[in-house]
């Protein structure tokens, strides 16, 4: 699945399963701790060979349940296996009591007690089976001090212990990514990462969102066989997303790769044939004046990379022979104020970035405004794209409605977080509670009227009505250097080139493919990247692409 669930989302699912009769509690239980198993020994092989020891710990629900079939089975495998409960056994749900007392008739299992573990032997196996996807509180300090990696410390010397978590580490809140706070005015009680995290049906937003990735480890996807209308994933990546549901920005569907030239490729018009160069569009990036250009330039590059079909930067009077020494193929125009932008952008203008380098100023707030308001006229079907990008968006700091008042549903705002604070300021991260990234871009969205894209490793995009993705650069899409200056810019202009053409795809699925394309072009090109890279090396990605 490429859709990032809810604990809410699949609680639905899997009593939906249930009710109808498909399949039994106890069933998904048995599917879900023989899965899990066979989940450590494909990812672990030498733990098949031979017998080893683990110690499972197991909480108070459900994921309790699935801790004690794990036990079972690796005792069926001749392993010895330590089973710690947190909590109390007669308080189990009827599913998780049921295989609780399974496990007795072969096993023990002891009470929650920090010192007891220190007196079991070493294990080769630390299964956390405590807390799933419905945490939203603090876990309390004596079992966070259990699962903290220091408690194994006289253990690790010189052994390996591999640690597994069920659906997550404990601790963490799969809605948001994020450690709930115990209080106020306390800090979030330390969660350890896990080298493996065995999920079911689908990821869950927090694990791709925040520390997710970070205290996930490897996170394997484990189908349990639930069935169901709403099983089934809603919307495949490059149509018109799901208004309920978020999905990851990856070239997948239904846990099978999508092949190439239908995604990302058919975001990409000039990829898909001849035609004029105004059959691809002609887009427009606006810059600062002398010294401030440079911006623009790389987004003006990236933009006729990408596949404008022709790009003009517009900058003041005075900074023209500054940016004609550095432009060739992209051309130039002078423009004074939003009155000179009126007369200069044509029918033909279909795609408008406006923002990097620009300024901060009033100036930049009258050309934003003309930019929203460009008409193409009768032979133009759609709107132009606008995307809007820093200064265009900090101009509007003391006054964020008067920008939103303007938007339409072809614009997209780009900011990273110091800027969305400064346009949302109740929905900065200092703000957000047990709001999580998507929700939060999702609200943004309603009220700008218009597509918000919130930069970061855990890039959030989002439009009026709740279609929300997630794009995560992290694990094998890391892209540490690509935190360099410039590198938001040249995204604002892959977006711009994308956008362009007359037969562009819907806007929201070209910003999805944009932000993708960016970090394939930065992991093509690997550490050392400046942002001058990018653009040049979006070429050899279309190529892998197999343009």
């Amino acid at each position: 699945m490429t859709e990032l669930l809810t604990a809410a989302q699949m609680r639905q699912i899997e009593r939906d399963a249930i009710d109808s009769g498909a399949v039994t509690g106890l069933e998904l239980m048995e599917r879900a701790g023989r899965g899990v198993v066979d989940a450590v020994f494909q990812k672990w092989p030498d733990m098949s060979e031979t017998s080893h020891r683990a110690m499972v710990l197991c909480g108070p629900g459900n994921n309790g349940g699935d801790g004690f079939v794990v036990a079972r089975r690796l005792a069926d495998r001749g392993w010895d296996v330590d089973v710690f409960l947190y909590g109390d056994a007669a308080k189990l749900p009827p599913d998780a009591k049921a295989n609780h007392d399974l496990w007795l008739t072969s096993g023990t299992v002891s009470p929650f007690e920090p010192t007891a573990f220190r007196g079991c032997a070493r294990p080769d196996l630390f299964v956390d089976a405590v807390f799933g996807t419905g945490l939203t509180r603090s876990i309390p300090e004596d079992l966070a001090m259990v699962l903290e990696a220091r408690m194994m410390g006289n253990w690790r010397r010189g052994h390996t212990i591999r640690r597994l978590a069920i659906d997550c580490p404990s601790g963490l809140n799969l809605d948001t990514g994020m450690l709930p706070s115990s209080g106020a005015n306390k800090m979030p009680t330390r969660v350890n990462s896990a080298h493996l995290t065995v999920t079911f049906h689908s990821l869950k937003a927090g694990h791709k969102l925040g520390l997710g990735p970070t205290l996930c480890g490897d996170v394997q996807i484990l189908d349990i066989g639930l069935t169901g209308p709403d099983a089934a994933a809603r919307a495949m990546i490059g149509t018109v997303p799901d208004g309920e549901r978020a999905r990851l920005i990856d070239p997948c569907f239904g846990n099978h790769p999508l092949p190439p030239r239908i995604w990302p490729g058919a975001m990409i018009v000039k990829l898909r044939g001849s035609g004029h160069k105004y059959d691809y569009g002609h887009a427009m990036v606006l810059a600062g004046g002398p010294g401030r250009g440079g911006a623009a330039r790389l987004a003006a590059r990236m933009a006729l990379r990408s596949g404008a079909g022709l790009v003009t930067v517009l900058c003041p009077p005075d900074a023209v022979l500054e940016n004609a020494c550095h432009l060739d193929a992209v051309m130039l125009h002078a423009c004074r104020d939003a009155d000179a932008f009126c007369q200069i952008a044509d029918d033909r203008v279909s795609a408008l970035c406006l923002g990097p380098g620009m300024g901060v100023a009033p100036e930049t707030r009258n050309l934003v405004a003309a930019a929203l308001a460009h008409q193409r006229g009768d032979r133009a079907w759609r709107k132009a794209a606008v995307v809007l990008d820093a200064d265009a968006l900090v101009s509007f700091e003391d006054n964020p409605e008067a920008l939103f008042s303007q938007c339409h549903s072809r614009t997209v705002l780009t900011p990273h977080e110091g800027e969305f604070a400064r346009l949302f300021p109740d929905l900065a991260q200092s703000e957000r509670s047990d709001r999580s990234k998507i929700d939060v871009v999702r609200l943004a969205a309603d009220r700008a009227g218009c597509i918000v894209l919130l930069k970061g490793e855990d890039t959030v995009i989002a439009q009026p009505g709740g279609g929300a993705s997630v794009h995560s650069a992290t694990g094998d899409r890391a892209v540490p250097w690509l935190a360099t200056a410039g590198a938001g810019d040249v995204l604002a202009g892959l977006i711009t080139g994308l956008a362009a053409p007359e037969t562009a795809p819907d806007f929201f699925c070209v910003v999805e493919a944009a932000v993708w394309l960016h970090c394939e072009a930065a992991r093509a090109f690997g550490p050392g990247l400046i942002a001058e890279d990018l653009p040049e090396q979006l070429p050899q990605v279309f190529r892998r692409l197999g343009a």
